[in-house]
């Protein structure tokens, strides 16, 4: 053995530790600038927005060449999914029913998901324009005629309409859901597309929702002796709180790993401004 060869080997091991690393670079962009919703307080002039169904999907953004996340990750998608895309980014959901938003999710986490054949069932729920210049009115315009020029029924948009009372929002709230929706959404007409949070994006849903990432976790007692008993979370603003409601027990008995964020919904308050009657909902697909 020359002298070169221990060398030569030890080099090889460390470029082959990188792979992996170099890969994962290689399979993310930088995030999109996309508006994020604020949830309707119940104030705001109705008459200022439109309304649409809120579909329980994973947040996606056409850059004109692939599908990515909202963190940025580059989606594994079939080519015929994205043929027909048009050269410009458009704002989504991909989707495929109603209930079935762990199985989308778990598509779009896959490394090399193309061939997976429940691509056949996903739709890409579009409802804005990110780069067309104007108001969310006009922008809807352009992208109704773009969706209808399009030859393939992947691409969907997603139907927005007028509604001018609090009482009508709740009619519709509660058919929505009725049919298995999750809620709708709101936008302001006159609104540029903004990215960040604001009040020209809003959630209307049944129950207030948030999403925390997971410490550790609690045993349980009693029947749930050998089990979980409750998640030790934290929320964005650095608070902790045990969220131990809303689990199966196949779900105690396989809790979410540490660093993965999970998404529960509450009723209100409590006095320390925590979460009350927080409920688990589910993990939320990395991204």
């Amino acid at each position: 053995m020359s002298g070169w060869t221990p060398f030569l080997i030890a080099l090889l091991v460390i470029f082959g530790s990188m792979l992996p690393v170099w890969a994962a670079a290689q399979a993310s962009e930088a995030p999109p600038l996309l508006m994020l919703a604020k949830r309707f307080q119940g104030d705001e002039v109705l008459a200022h927005y439109s309304v649409s169904e809120k579909y329980d999907g994973v947040r996606t953004y056409w850059d004109g060449m692939q599908l990515m996340t909202r963190s940025g990750r580059i989606i594994s998608v079939p080519d015929w999914f994205i043929a027909d895309l048009p050269d410009v980014p458009m704002d989504g959901e991909l989707w495929i029913g109603y209930g079935r938003f762990d199985e989308v999710s778990g598509l779009v986490r896959q490394l090399d998901g193309e061939d997976d054949p429940l691509w056949q069932e996903v739709r890409f729920m579009v409802f804005d324009l990110p780069d067309a210049p104007g108001t969310f009115r006009e922008r809807y315009a352009r992208l109704q005629t773009l969706i209808e020029q399009l030859p393939c029924s992947e691409c969907q948009l997603v139907e927005q309409s007028l509604i001018d009372s609090v009482e009508a929002l709740d009619q519709r709230l509660q058919a929505t859901i009725a049919g298995g929706g999750e809620g709708l959404m709101l936008h302001r007409l006159e609104s540029q597309y903004t990215p960040g949070r604001s009040a020209d994006l809003l959630k209307v849903t049944q129950t207030d929702d948030d999403e925390a990432v997971v410490l550790g976790y609690e045993p349980g007692k009693g029947r749930l002796e050998g089990l979980m008993g409750a998640l030790r979370v934290r929320l964005a603003d650095g608070r902790e709180f045990l969220l131990g409601s809303g689990f199966t027990d196949a779900q105690r008995r396989n809790p979410p790993s540490p660093g993965e964020r999970v998404r529960f919904t509450y009723r209100g308050l409590t006095s320390s401004g925590l979460p009350r009657f927080a409920s688990f909902d589910r993990v939320r697909p990395v991204e």
